[in-house]
């Protein structure tokens, strides 16, 4: 894998994250995934744009991945026995075809870690789609636990994982 870069996005790029997140949604459509099958949150993106929580990866100079790092722990999915501001969570992660399989995804997810524990953050969190076992091997053969499966009859997400990141062990 050559050098990336992460870094935070700009406003002006909302159009590049939000063609990240929709080749990720075609790629899926194509696999019979239902994940992501609507257009992306552009107000949350936007939001997220301006606030200096989404990022992208690029490689040699060229977008290739985007993810969202903030400390926004869904109430729906995490309770407060949880202890929600003990972590970092993600959202919105999707490598570009061109890129897949040369560990990108794994890069980022090291990243968040390393930002959530200079944040003095434990974990690391994100929900997935329930449904994609697949994306749950994923998560876990890169040091993921499943928490639980949150089964809310208005969405399809909410297989939650977290993992240490190190911080205060």
């Amino acid at each position: 894998m050559k050098d990336v870069l992460v870094r935070a996005g700009r406003p002006d790029e909302l159009d590049v994250v939000e063609a990240l997140l929709r080749e990720a949604s075609a790629w899926l459509a194509s696999r019979n995934i239902d994940q992501w099958q609507y257009p992306p949150h552009r107000d949350r993106i936007t939001e997220a744009l301006e606030r200096g929580v989404c990022f992208l990866a690029l490689e040699e100079g060229r977008p290739v991945a985007t993810i969202q790092v903030d400390d926004f722990a869904d109430p729906e999915f995490w309770t407060q026995e949880d202890q929600p501001d003990t972590a970092l969570y993600v959202h919105r992660m999707a490598v570009t075809r061109t890129a897949s399989g040369a560990g990108i995804g794994n890069l980022l997810l090291d990243w968040a870690s390393e930002r959530a524990a200079a944040e003095s953050k434990r974990w690391l969190r994100l929900d997935a789609w329930k449904d994609n076992p697949g994306l749950h091997r994923f998560y876990e053969d890169a040091g993921f636990t499943l928490v639980r499966i949150v089964d809310l009859s208005h969405r399809r997400s909410g297989a939650l994982f977290q993992r240490s990141t190190g911080w205060g062990a």
